[in-house]
């Protein structure tokens, strides 16, 4: 039944593909169907032990079940920018360049509220995470495309679309490595970046949350450690993949604290912060040793290797992305004109496989479709044969 109402931020969202393939996974679950599911990128191994512990022991205090601080207890932005420094040698201040977010989407969106107005232009990868494109449409700013294409120039068609607009935008969104696409950048990437937004004043968003799921001896620069990008920008990291914690929705944002500061006052309307004993168990998970990330790396890197063989295998070429937890993979010639969508509907029909379509990720990602490496490898093995049979 059609309502009296108007709600002018929800007209301005467009259906969300991803859900048409939730709504027909569930469907043949219900049909007794083995759907072998690649579909969200959503970690399905534990944290390690001595985390949840570290939680379960947190819970049993009563003060720990009070409401909390809004950006975060000290003790884990301490914990926050300790890691920064060992890991990329980076400085920063626990008190006004850190803040502690309910993962990064929340963070990433919060932030867009915070920082863009109606009018206000963002450019934004596509294809793109989808939360970098609506947290800005929710926002009430408006979202410029710029092509990320395998094959082509990203800062050029940064250039060439930033030099065709007016009003000049207000900040560009970043995503390296990047989803879907899994495209990687280096730290001479992020110097002409910063180079580029201190002459224009431009604010630079670094969504960093594949910093470690990294293959091949590439290791993922941060945005921060360049010279003078604190001047201009902020990264976002999530605990969801390096330590297994999706559910546990925690994240943080760091750089310029005119932005972390503007996130904070907004957050403080919002949210009494995560729950503590959460937040305890993040202090232990960001201060373990680096031995227990490469073990969940080596997970994803041992799968990535048998999906990327079997599919190559049976006659689709794929490549092995450096890093990530994804295979973002072009369709195959001969159904390529069915489109994502269909070719999505057809793996699930025919091959009891789930995979996300490329148009759910931006008009770019069309031809396209993105395997989530969150089935291990006998099942990926499983799905293999499936996706034989079928094509």
């Amino acid at each position: 039944m059609e309502g009296f109402w108007e709600f002018p931020r929800i007209k301005r969202l467009p259906p969300y593909i991803f859900s048409i393939i939730d709504e027909l996974k569930l469907e043949a679950r219900r049909r007794g169907d083995d759907i072998i599911d690649f579909g969200m990128g959503n970690p399905d191994q534990p944290p390690p032990p001595h985390i949840i512990a570290k939680i379960c022991e947190a819970a049993q205090k009563s003060h720990n079940h009070r409401y909390s601080a809004s950006r975060g207890i000290s003790k884990l932005r301490q914990a926050i920018v300790d890691w920064y420094m060992r890991n990329y040698q980076v400085e920063l201040d626990p008190e006004t360049e850190a803040i502690v977010t309910i993962g990064s989407k929340e963070g990433i969106s919060h932030l867009a509220l915070a920082l863009v107005g109606p009018g206000d232009l963002v450019m934004v990868p596509s294809p793109t995470y989808p939360i970098h494109t609506y947290g800005i449409i929710i926002a009430n700013g408006d979202v410029v495309q710029v092509p990320l294409n395998q094959g082509e120039d990203f800062l050029e068609n940064m250039l060439r679309v930033f030099k065709a607009l007016w009003p000049r935008p207000k900040a560009i969104i970043l995503n390296f490595p990047h989803n879907p696409t899994t495209t990687c950048v280096d730290l001479d990437f992020f110097e002409k970046i910063i180079a580029f937004a201190q002459e224009n004043r431009i604010i630079v968003i670094h969504d960093f949350a594949y910093a470690d799921l990294v293959f091949d001896n590439y290791k993922a620069p941060s945005m921060l450690e360049v010279k003078g990008a604190k001047e201009v920008g902020v990264e976002f990291f999530t605990l969801s993949k390096s330590y297994n914690m999706p559910g546990w929705r925690v994240g943080f944002a760091v750089g310029n604290g005119q932005i972390i500061t503007a996130l904070r006052r907004l957050k403080s309307y919002l949210d009494y912060g995560i729950f503590q004993p959460i937040q305890v168990a993040s202090i232990i998970a960001l201060n373990s040793p680096r031995e227990m990330v490469e073990e969940i790396r080596n997970t994803y890197q041992a799968r990535r290797d048998v999906l990327v063989e079997g599919l190559n295998r049976v006659g689709w070429p794929v490549e092995k992305p450096k890093a990530t937890m994804f295979l973002w993979a072009e369709i195959p010639a001969p159904y390529k004109k069915m489109g994502s969508l269909e070719f999505a509907k057809f793996l699930l029909k025919e091959a009891k496989v789930a995979v996300s379509p490329g148009i759910g990720f931006g008009e770019n990602g069309e031809g396209y479709v993105r395997f989530a490496l969150v089935e291990n490898e006998h099942r990926t093995r499983q799905a293999i044969r499936g996706i034989k049979a079928a094509l």
